[in-house]
């Protein structure tokens, strides 16, 4: 996904934040702080007691909360855990493949033992392709931004720069242009002004935080020692209000620590967000930087396939492995974490880099995963602008006409879709028809009550489907570890899960019935009035059917008993 548009409030602490290709966040607003010179000790954080949520949860997500009831739990989970209970118990399921295009997955993880896909008709380590599918060795999936001697693309370029460099090539220094060239010259205008642009923020971004980062680890050192308190120590708000002192430089320093307690800081969530816009500076935006080499395709030519290779994980599998967990970590295991669906298999797909995803590779991982008998796929990732897009609308129509449900992630740029492009998406070809067979997903949080959206979510009443958890989601990252992360990214293969859930149970059922099913069976949240995505003032409130087409949020319980009628229907007219 390409650098979003910085310009939203503190919300959650850093560390929580996918500070990455899938999940950037805004941090515009720490420049209107006032981290500097503010008189004020504190925010002015409004009271809340909404009504799913006790006490102590407006502060921790209560744990497995996405797994959760509404009317039982208090929380706006989808109600897995109901379902499981009740609806399903002794009942037999089919087993459903789903497909995570993503940046990779650590299929050796313990979380996710027995729940990858294999390829039973290649032999592994052969060398050949066995199956003639034209991907070699492609046992449990395939890697698209891999190279034949088993290199990986790990950081590329925003798309937006590869326009930038494919259009600047061609127009500068012309002063004159043919009549058939001039509506491209004013779109090349228009890139190079953005491109600029976002360049100069993510070098300005980058110095900022570095100077943020080397204040908040002076204030903390100095008022640790001020307090007595060892490096390991926290500084909590308890501490900084025993502090009384007059010397300028420790209220300076209280000042600023006071802020970042409060509002969930530390100095490794500065490293997060320095990390991220160094990544834009040396990779995202640099007009010199070109990974492709080491996949060695004919890039221009989108019916290539076979190129890439079949190491799945990648250099970088965390938010692939988040997301396949959220789908399928093992249930009966007492181990990490619990995922929404039993009888389902991963099949890994790595597409997406630090940076942007090509179209080309997009397509043709949609194809593999139909061809290879995927029945859903979970897409958590996303970008402003598609010069591809023709060949990923093929894709998604060829998906469609296997009867393969497409999940993908509405985005986290607080922005209304329904005004601002955002890629793939739902809209195929000139004549923009709708893909029946594709389901757009927002976040939502634990908190319920106004601040039910996760305030990072895009959102659209035309343009998302629906709403479904995605903040302080616990789920699997490599090397048998586990994390709490926040996305549009967490939300979709919660919705993912729950398609697969009802697949597996009613497998007579159409990838478009699911999606009805998913959308009409949604807990119903549209009269509930709720601070907007992106609110700069959090008293403005919209109802929460304003955000998506149906208003609601995922539902599990309620999607199979409304599949269990719909199955049944379909048995007895058949």
């Amino acid at each position: 996904m390409d650098n979003c548009d910085f310009s939203k409030a503190i919300l959650l602490p850093l560390s929580n934040l996918v500070v990455h290709k899938f999940n950037p966040m805004n941090f515009k607003h720490f420049l209107a702080i006032g981290l500097w010179a503010s008189a004020s000790l504190a925010f002015a954080h409004e009271p809340y007691s909404p009504p799913y949520s006790d006490e102590d949860s407006t502060k921790k997500a209560p744990e497995n909360w996405f797994n959760l009831d509404p009317e039982e739990n208090k929380v706006p989970g989808v109600s897995t855990e109901k379902a499981y209970r009740t609806l399903l118990k002794n009942k037999k399921s089919k087993t459903v493949i789903v497909a995570v295009i993503d940046s990779g997955v650590d299929i050796e993880h313990e979380d996710l033992q027995g729940k990858i896909w294999v390829n039973k008709t290649e032999i592994p380590d052969n060398g050949k392709d066995d199956d003639g599918n034209g991907y070699i060795d492609d046992v449990n999936g395939w890697n698209f931004i891999g190279g034949k001697e088993g290199k990986h693309v790990n950081e590329d370029t925003y798309e937006l720069t590869r326009l930038y460099v494919q259009l600047h090539q061609k127009y500068d220094g012309k002063s004159k242009l043919e009549v058939k060239d001039k509506e491209e010259f004013e779109y090349y205008q228009e890139i190079k002004t953005k491109f600029e642009k976002k360049y100069k923020e993510a070098q300005e971004n980058y110095n900022y935080y570095k100077i943020l980062r080397k204040k908040c680890a002076y204030s903390e050192r100095l008022l640790k020692a001020y307090l007595d308190l060892s490096e390991e120590e926290r500084l909590t708000e308890e501490y900084l209000m025993k502090i009384r002192s007059s010397d300028e430089t420790i209220a300076e320093a209280l000042n600023f620590e006071m802020k970042m307690v409060q509002a969930g800081y530390s100095v490794a969530d500065f490293d997060n967000a320095i990390d991220y816009f160094e990544s834009g500076v040396k990779y995202g935006y640099n007009t010199e930087f070109n990974p492709r080499d080491i996949v060695g395709d004919n890039y221009k030519n989108y019916s290539e396939k076979g190129y890439g290779n079949n190491s799945v994980e990648g250099p970088d599998a965390e938010h692939g492995t988040h997301v396949a967990g959220i789908i399928a970590a093992n249930r009966e295991n007492d181990l990490g974490i619990k995922g929404v669906a039993t009888n389902v298999k991963i099949m890994p797909i790595r597409t997406v880099p630090n940076g942007d995803e090509r179209d080309k590779d997009v397509a043709n991982a949609i194809r593999y995963a139909v061809d290879n008998g995927a029945k859903i796929i979970n897409m958590s990732f996303g970008k402003s602008y598609s010069p591809g897009k023709k060949y990923v609308d093929e894709a998604v129509q060829y998906a469609a006409s296997k009867g393969v449900l497409l999940v993908h992630a509405a985005g986290n740029e607080s922005k209304n879709l329904d005004e601002s492009d955002n890629f793939p998406n739902k809209y195929i070809g000139q004549t923009q028809k709708n893909a029946e067979n594709w389901l757009e997903v927002g976040a939502c949080s634990w908190k319920g009550g106004k601040e039910m959206p996760a305030e990072f979510s895009n959102y659209g009443q035309n343009n998302v489907d629906i709403f479904a958890p995605g903040v302080a989601i616990h789920a699997t990252t490599p090397d048998n570890n586990y994390k709490s992360l926040n996305g549009t990214s967490m939300a979709a293969p919660v919705a993912s899960g729950v398609a697969a859930l009802i697949l597996s149970y009613y497998p007579n059922l159409s990838a478009t019935q699911v999606k009805e099913i998913i959308m009409k069976s949604a807990t119903n949240f549209g009269k509930q009035d709720v601070v907007p995505p992106g609110a700069e003032d959090d008293k403005k409130t919209v109802s929460f059917k304003k955000l998506s087409v149906t208003g609601g949020v995922i539902n599990a319980y309620k999607a199979l008993k409304m599949a269990e009628k719909k199955s049944k229907s379909l048995k007895k007219n058949r």
